[in-house]
């Protein structure tokens, strides 16, 4: 297997897509801490921005790996297309594919519109005010809480397919096993889609939320 094979392609992306997701994870647990309250959530970026000069050389390499990511994503789904231009009247083959592995290069281009947006709502921006009143006051808008929690379902849908798609690539998948690796797929994607779909909808609704 070489990484130009197609093969070698699908693993680069299941390898990316695991080092997103493990960032997901901790960004989630990081995210979490708005439930507890102002305090939790400024001292949980308090101690994220203390880390001085890994804060760069960790979004360097994620961005990096963002890169390979979409251009993997990019050139297996033109590469899919191409092998099968017209698309058959009735598709047989996708009689057990899932919502979130059909929508997958869409959902990843909603994603990444998201991201952009972001990045320029609280990373790329001077940092006068607490985090916690940036969050508050940004997902308390009704058309950016609704493009976030769009969003946040197209990520859902994304990363449910995702972590699956990553046990196939490298082969840890069995008959036997199948069904339970589904559902801790299932059960990691409710809870992590969950935290970050609640965050604008308590900023919407609690008016005590990050007090």
């Amino acid at each position: 297997m070489t990484l130009l094979s197609s093969v070698g392609k699908k693993s680069l992306m299941a390898l990316s897509g695991m080092l997103l997701g493990m960032f997901l994870i901790i960004h989630g647990i990081g995210n979490a801490t708005t439930f507890f309250g102002r305090n939790a959530f400024n001292t949980y970026a308090e101690k994220l921005h203390s880390l001085g000069f890994l804060i760069p050389l960790f979004e360097l390499g994620l961005l990096g790996v963002f890169i390979v990511h979409i251009l993997l994503g990019t050139t297996l789904f033109f590469q899919n297309f191409s092998a099968r231009p017209v698309r058959y009247e009735v598709d047989k083959s996708s009689g057990g594919r899932t919502l979130g592995s059909r929508t997958m290069p869409y959902t990843g281009v909603i994603i990444l519109i998201f991201l952009c947006v972001h990045l320029a709502q609280f990373h790329f921006i001077e940092h006068s005010v607490m985090v916690s009143d940036l969050v508050k006051t940004t997902l308390q808008q009704p058309l950016y809480a609704l493009f976030y929690s769009t969003a946040m379902i197209a990520l859902a849908l994304h990363i449910s397919h995702g972590f699956w798609s990553f046990l196939q690539s490298l082969g840890i998948n069995h008959p036997k096993y199948d069904s339970t690796f589904h559902i801790g797929s299932l059960i990691v994607t409710i809870i992590l889609s969950g935290i970050f779909i609640l965050i604008p909808l308590c900023a919407m609704m609690l008016t005590n939320f990050l007090l």
